[in-house]
């Protein structure tokens, strides 16, 4: 997974589609009419369906049937509204707070002045060169590099307007994908992305989610189209930050997987070659991924802290590589336990993968966030950040009504909250170890660790044993 910063020193020089639906208010062939002034017993037959309107909903806004603006299915509007009046007020006041940038430690955006010190050097034809803070894959520049289409505005102006952008989209795919009944998902993704402030805003991780959340309801439809795009999308976002890929962990085997992961890795080396082609040390940032240590928003991190203020560790904190690292004895170890926790991980994903045998239209969906889940809480660093991927998967989760993964959905949404206390409110505690710092950590931590302890746990037993959990 790819390693994030939440802040960063100034820089010199600056394959089963969902439960079909009625359309709400339509009358079914055969169903008697209810309408008022008929007689019991000589009901009029239902009136023929125009061709421009859906048989069905699959459960993806990607299937062949609701791909297009003749047959988008029309839902009462009132739910709709209200969406876009909590979107439109929440990102008002993310926007807002993105403007003062005093909250707590303060400097959120300083992040995107980073990024456009990136920017002048893709300029001159090359990925960051010697730089600790680049560690993200060779598509990333392709984020970094977005803001120049909007040249009427500045740098931050335009970067912050196209991340909006990418907020709408999955706000409007989430609806899509559940129009006909609009369950929790879409409001997961509205309500909890504020509880982390304005820091969206000021990272390419929601970027990197719209590109996840796309691609996971384009697995889910039906034709082998939509199967295609969705691993394109995937191979796309894990050029960007890596953990895309994980979206296609719980595709149905056969056809589908076949197809997307094809498509998957087609995109993906397509990318690379293409960046390496008119980019210089495009892997460059392999270099820096390999000297990460142990940040101290990390459950190693949070081990640490206990440790120090018990008087157990006698290490400190340094900034180093982008971020807060602990440095001291048993560091290294840690990191190495960490890595060793990930192959684990991603081990039991595989015994999962082979071992499960019951696949609902929720299933890759649920393997999606049980899989990042864990390749996070075994990470050598949890930035803030990586909760915007986490609510992104679980509001896609909640888009399908036989989804197990509604209790992991709830606990993220105070683990964000959390997130946001411990950077930017209370940034100085967490780093300065304090009781309040510490306590913060600890209950975001284990909030997120019983998260994919559960997340884990009901994605086996919903595919391999008896009846999935509700």
């Amino acid at each position: 997974m790819t390693n994030d910063h939440p802040q960063s020193p100034p820089h010199p020089g600056g394959e089963p589609g969902g439960e079909p639906s009625a359309r709400p208010g339509s009358l079914q062939e055969g169903e008697p009419s209810a309408r008022s002034g008929s007689r019991p017993g000589n009901a009029p037959s239902a009136p023929a369906r125009s061709r421009s309107e859906p048989s069905a909903l699959t459960g993806s806004p990607f299937d062949s049937d609701t791909f297009t603006s003749a047959t988008f299915v029309t839902v009462e509007r009132g739910p709709h509204l209200a969406l876009a009046a909590v979107w439109l007020l929440t990102r008002a006041g993310m926007l807002l707070l993105l403007a003062r940038d005093d909250l707590g430690i303060g400097g959120v955006g300083r992040e995107v002045a980073l990024y456009q010190y990136w920017y002048g050097k893709f300029a001159d034809g090359t990925f960051p060169p010697d730089d600790a803070t680049w560690q993200y894959p060779p598509g990333a520049g392709l984020v970094i590099m977005s803001p120049g289409i909007l040249p009427w505005l500045t740098y931050f102006q335009a970067f912050v307007a196209l991340t909006l952008l990418a907020d709408a989209v999955v706000t409007l795919a989430l609806a899509r994908a559940d129009s006909a009944r609009l369950t929790h998902g879409t409001w997961i993704w509205v309500c909890g992305l504020p509880l982390l402030l304005h820091l969206p805003l000021a990272r390419y991780d929601v970027q990197t989610t719209a590109l996840a959340v796309l691609a996971l309801l384009a697995v889910g439809a039906r034709s082998t189209a939509a199967h295609q795009l969705g691993g394109a999308l995937a191979g796309i976002g894990a050029m960007v930050k890596v953990w895309p890929a994980l979206a296609l962990i719980g595709t149905p085997r056969g056809r589908t997987t076949r197809e997307a992961w094809t498509a998957a890795v087609v995109t993906a080396l397509a990318l690379l070659a293409t960046l390496a082609l008119f980019f210089s040390d495009s892997l460059g940032f392999l270099r820096q991924q390999g000297s990460r240590g142990i940040q101290i928003e990390s459950l190693g991190g949070t081990a640490l802290a206990v440790a120090r203020a018990t008087g157990v560790w006698p290490g400190r904190v340094e900034f180093r590589y982008g971020a807060f690292e602990y440095v001291g004895p048993y560091v290294s170890s840690l990191g190495h336990l960490a890595l060793l926790l990930t192959v684990i991980a991603f081990g039991w994903l595989l015994l999962w993968r082979l071992t499960a045998h019951r696949w609902t239209p929720a299933t890759p969906l649920d393997a999606a966030l049980a899989a990042v889940l864990l390749f996070t809480v075994t990470s050598r660093v949890i930035s803030p950040q990586y909760m915007i991927w986490l609510l992104g998967l679980a509001a896609a989760c909640l888009t399908s009504r036989s989804t197990v993964m509604r209790p992991v959905a709830l606990l993220l949404l105070p683990a964000a909250a959390l997130s946001s206390l411990a950077y930017p409110v209370l940034y100085d505690e967490v780093v300065a170890g304090t009781t309040t710092g510490l306590a913060v950590m600890v209950l975001r931590n284990g909030l997120l660790l019983a998260a994919a302890l559960l997340a884990a746990r009901r994605l086996w037993t919903s595919t391999t044993g008896g009846p999935p959990a509700t």
